[in-house]
């Protein structure tokens, strides 16, 4: 019996497990685009994955135990799996670096990150966005994520707006990077930052 393209793609979703996001174009190999479009189409009809956005869909965790239903994962998670899946690298700046170091509480309906792969504007369900712009390599060229969040949220912030309060923060998140590691990463931050940092290790 010839396998249909729909029960291979749907064998394939299974096997990834739920909590996978997965791309149309994971399934290149198993049918005509039009066939993979179609039977990822009546797979979300099905209510077996759920469709995040344009090619990209979710096989969901569900929750029983206290009955909160689908659990979607969060956009950092999609951006994420966006740029493994494209070879790219990425660091969130703005509004969205700042709620990710508990500077803001406030939560953007748009994350914005930068990249050194293809700029483009992601729809995500419920009104949120990913925007990817493009960057110079050296904007992403941190050995310390944490680092290069610091980086992007201060440049939010701006030198003048920059609060004891902030700096309380930044001295608890330091404490969790030795200050050698660090340290590699400060000839890519301005200079303005860069002293900043090193007072703070200080």
């Amino acid at each position: 019996m010839i396998e249909s393209t729909h029960y291979k793609i749907e064998k394939a979703i299974k096997k990834k497990g739920r909590g996978k996001i997965i791309f149309a174009n994971d399934f290149t190999s198993l049918g005509t685009s039009y066939a993979v479009r179609h039977a990822l189409s009546r797979l979300c009809k099905s209510g077996l994955i759920l469709r995040l956005a344009e090619g990209i869909y979710l096989y969901p965790k569900i929750d029983k135990e206290l009955g909160l239903g689908v659990l979607y994962p969060s956009i950092d998670t999609i951006a994420k799996s966006i740029a493994k899946k494209d070879k790219a690298r990425i660091a969130p700046t703005g509004l969205y670096a700042l709620n990710r170091l508990g500077f803001s509480t406030q939560v953007p309906a748009n994350a914005i990150y930068l990249t050194d792969g293809s700029p483009r504007r992601i729809k995500i369900g419920n009104g949120q966005g990913i925007l990817f712009k493009h960057t110079v390599p050296k904007n992403l060229a941190f050995k310390s994520d944490l680092a290069m969040l610091i980086v992007f949220a201060l440049k939010e912030i701006k030198k003048d707006n920059v609060t004891q309060e902030h700096l309380d923060k930044l001295r608890s998140l330091l404490k969790q990077v030795p200050k050698e590691e660090f340290l590699q990463d400060v000839k890519l931050m301005p200079e303005w930052i860069k002293d900043l940092i090193i007072k703070l290790y200080e």
